[in-house]
């Protein structure tokens, strides 16, 4: 896959797709509580993060889903195809534990990110069912929550 990069010239995406999911809500992104998770929007923060990640090396795939069922088949789908998964599940974090399943036979690297910091809001959003199959979570820090989760997926791939 090759895409303009930010000179004009074409790079190939040549170590690979990271699949970067979204889970319910998010497509709201930029009009819903925007004290909270701040007044990008999801395609915002998709390009920003495709941007980067084009400039490593990687593509980016990019899914979003209100449904779980979708965000399941997106991880069985990533088998074989993706080497990283960055993913914000939203609410499903707290409550899904068929998602956990999915992450949890993914082969490559995968982090939790949340925009906002779940520990520190209702008492229900501070268990995240999906934390003992990632690698780790990057939350609390708005839209750069994103950037760095991009960062630990290179570093932990050794790009």
């Amino acid at each position: 896959m090759t895409r303009a990069g930010s000179d004009g010239a074409e790079k190939a995406a040549d170590k690979g797709e990271i699949l970067l999911l979204s889970g319910p809500n998010l497509d709201q992104l930029g009009v819903r509580d925007v004290a909270m998770y701040g007044s990008a929007t999801l395609d915002e923060h998709v390009e920003r993060v495709s941007g980067a990640a084009h400039r490593l090396g990687f593509s980016v795939r990019h899914v979003q889903s209100n449904f779980e069922g979708d965000l399941i088949e997106a991880i069985h789908a990533a088998r074989g195809r993706s080497v990283a998964l960055i993913i914000n599940a939203g609410a499903l974090t707290h409550s899904s534990w068929a998602l956990t399943d999915a992450l949890a036979i993914f082969p490559g690297i995968k982090v939790e990110v949340h925009l906002s910091n779940p520990a520190s809001r209702e008492p229900f959003r501070h268990v995240s069912t999906l934390a003992g199959v990632v690698n780790g979570t990057i939350a609390g820090f708005g839209a750069l929550s994103y950037d760095l989760a991009l960062v630990a997926v290179t570093e932990l791939l050794g790009a």
